[in-house]
């Protein structure tokens, strides 16, 4: 077998299909150093950034999804979907990967059609509990599909599939030893309760309103709160700085500290938030996006709360957020087999058993 390898990774639009990608590369990386690894994002998305800031060189496609509604994008779209392919055709023509691996979004759809129609193995790792549109396509053909959650047979070929779970950051799973840590790190009344609220990288503007109308609520409960409004909307929350008992953040740069930290977690429910905190434990209620495609993030809240892994308040009922989370702050038992059903959940080697399949596919080349 050769020493050096040539990987594809594609995937990205949102943290939840970077991050993964990331993780994977890294411990390709890790375990062949002298591998060439090259990246195919969206020209206009995040991973453009994001990914040369982990070190990667990544190569840009003029690609985007299809909107729901009429509209000029989705009349512009065939013209897009010819340009990359041509593109991605030219990139995999000079790079010659091993491997083709796809992280989801629309970026990943041409690279590795291409992949398969020239022979090239194809690995999917798909996040949710309802597969989007360019990984349902692309299953069709792929040699390998790591999933992260049961019953995908209905999406997938099932003997191609391996249940891996989702990449998580390392530094998540030992915050049990850091609980002293993150209080000071934060400044936390030890003897009040932390609540830990997540939007996502961007914010969430339902969950901010949300926040902002509990604040007195929160005091009233003791609550002390650490509250990431996300980048877009930093600017709007940022005077409830000054409240004793709430930290506001654009980004949380040490969520392992914050995770520590905290007794109760409000969160959004995309693929990564929800394999985090099955990883970390804490009590959790999600507030699930309706905005995404095909509602996944419902599907995903939904699929730890069938288990009694977590609750869940829907966008349309957060008039009901202020007596579910009243009484789960009074029930010490829910709060314990919430944390404890979660746990269960967590798959924490996802990212070395997703390489594993990689490399039995370099090795039936």
């Amino acid at each position: 077998m050769k020493k050096s390898f040539n990987f594809i990774i594609s995937g990205g639009g949102t943290g939840g299909h970077i991050y993964p990608a990331v993780a994977i590369a890294n411990e390709l990386k890790l375990r062949y150093p002298d591998a060439n690894i090259l990246f195919v994002g969206a020209k206009d998305k995040m991973e453009m950034e994001k990914v040369p800031k982990a070190g990667y060189a990544i190569k840009g496609l003029w690609i985007s999804g299809i909107e729901r509604k009429v509209s000029f994008k989705n009349m512009v779209f065939p013209f897009k979907l010819v340009h990359s392919l041509l593109k991605a055709n030219s990139i995999v023509s000079k790079f010659k990967p091993d491997v083709a691996i796809g992280t989801g979004g629309f970026a990943s759809g041409p690279t590795l059609l291409v992949c398969n129609n020239r022979g090239i193995p194809t690995l999917i790792q798909e996040q949710n509990s309802l597969p989007g549109i360019t990984n349902k396509l692309l299953g069709k053909k792929a040699n390998k599909i790591c999933v992260a959650y049961d019953n995908l047979e209905r999406f997938f070929i099932e003997n191609r599939m391996v249940k891996t779970g989702n990449p998580v950051r390392q530094d998540l799973l030992f915050i049990h030893t850091k609980v002293e840590e993150g209080k000071t790190f934060f400044e936390l009344d030890k003897k009040k309760k932390t609540l830990l609220v997540l939007g996502g990288s961007l914010g969430a503007r339902k969950i901010n309103e949300l926040v902002e109308s509990h604040l007195e609520f929160f005091e009233e409960q003791k609550i002390q709160v650490l509250w990431q409004c996300g980048k877009l909307y930093y600017e709007t929350y940022a005077k409830y700085q000054n409240r004793k008992n709430v930290q506001v953040f654009a980004f949380i740069d040490r969520m392992d500290l914050a995770y520590a930290a905290t007794d109760i977690v409000v969160s959004r429910a995309g693929a990564s938030s929800v394999s985090e905190l099955c990883i970390v434990g804490k009590p959790t209620i999600f507030i699930p996006s309706p905005n995404v495609a095909e509602d996944h993030q419902t599907k995903n809240a939904k699929a730890i709360v069938e288990k009694h892994g977590a609750l869940m308040v829907k966008e349309t009922e957060l008039e009901t957020f202020s007596v579910v989370l009243e009484s789960l702050l009074k029930d010490k038992g829910k709060q314990e087999s919430l944390s404890e059903n979660i746990k269960v959940l967590a798959l924490p080697n996802a990212t070395n058993d997703i390489v594993n399949e990689i490399e039995k596919l370099i090795k039936t080349k």
